[in-house]
């Protein structure tokens, strides 16, 4: 199977590493291919990818993304020219988001352990409040949210497909006491598909009591599914409650089809700790594992989930002193073993 690399910006090109050392560590035979693309690629090129980038990504069957920003590129731009243009172009329409706190790495709620911390978010991720439909006309700006059936469904369908296989409890998140068309079609939807699924429990809970729950009471949730920008906003503060976004992996996919998939930790690029050593890799090196899962390597990618669970080798940032490089030793030697 053939992986294309893009290691990225900041502290990218480090956790990429540490992940490809675990995917080789696994004994899958793959061939990684690395792409230069990013913020440099950008400086040399004046593009974060070649003109033919989607389609040199079509010949893939997975991409590992480490991050993407830089603080000399405007935001939209290493956005725009890389990851939103990949997410849309290849129709990658489902961002699946396992929130699960790994024992031994400190969670801010108090008295909580990993059987509180257990959920999984499924975002929409190629429309919505992140369709890049608007304009602005000087000091006058519009950004306008499309939400389609189609769009809802499909996202709201997998989600409750994962809720079946899981708990069997699906929440989603929707705003349609503010916002009475879009998030209105959301939940007629919603309610529509969740009828296919009479043995999953299902809620909808305002965006906003919805982030106090994930606090007060995590465990309560299994399945979230919600829009782009819930979903975004949501994830983040899952990524807290896990830990921090350093352990946090995602995935980018299309499911049901043919689609390459892209696997990439949640953090940004980090310019202010990059070539310090000291980047968590878990969140990459968990975002190999749900590709190893994507390409049919289950069993492998299970390997790796028991060695991130069983190492207790940590960087700073969750408690820890170990460098990038440590942890990543670390648990590829335990997926070798």
């Amino acid at each position: 199977m053939k992986v294309g690399v893009i290691a990225g910006d900041g502290v990218g090109p480090e956790v990429v590493a540490e992940a490809v050392k675990v995917l080789r560590a696994t004994g899958v035979e793959l061939e990684l291919v690395a792409l230069p693309w990013g913020s440099a690629y950008w400086r040399e090129h004046g593009a974060m990818m070649p003109p033919n980038g989607v389609e040199m990504a079509r010949e893939f069957d997975a991409i590992l993304l480490g991050a993407v920003g830089d603080p000399g590129v405007p935001d939209d731009v290493t956005l725009w020219g890389l990851l939103l243009t990949l997410r849309k172009e290849l129709d990658l329409w489902a961002n699946v988001r396992p929130v699960r706190l790994l024992p031994g790495v400190p969670c801010p709620l108090a008295g909580r352990g990993p059987d509180d911390v257990d959920m999984l978010f499924v975002r929409e991720n190629v429309e919505g409040e992140y369709s890049g439909a608007g304009g602005r006309v000087g000091d006058v700006a519009v950004e306008t949210a499309v939400f389609t059936r189609a769009g809802v469904e499909r996202v709201a369908r997998y989600a409750f497909e994962q809720a079946r296989a899981r708990r069997k409890r699906l929440t989603s998140a929707t705003k349609s006491n503010a916002l009475r068309y879009t998030m209105v079609l959301w939940d007629e939807v919603v309610e529509e598909v969740g009828a296919e699924f009479p043995d999953v429990e299902r809620e909808r809970v305002l965006v906003d009591a919805l982030a106090a729950r994930m606090v007060r009471n995590p465990d309560s949730l299994d399945v979230v599914v919600g829009s782009n920008l819930f979903g975004d906003i949501l994830t983040d503060l899952a990524g807290a409650i896990q830990g921090g976004l350093g352990v946090c992996a995602s995935a980018n996919v299309s499911p049901g089809s043919a689609a390459v998939g892209m696997f990439e930790p949640v953090h940004g690029s980090a310019p202010d700790i990059a070539g310090q050593g000291v980047a968590n890799p878990i969140g990459a090196i968990w975002s190999a594992a749900l590709l190893l899962d994507h390409v049919g390597e289950a069993q492998a990618a299970a390997r790796v989930m028991h060695a991130l669970a069983d190492v207790r080798v940590r960087t700073r940032d969750v408690g820890g002193s170990a460098t990038t490089t440590q942890v990543g030793d670390a648990i590829a030697a335990a997926v070798a073993e």
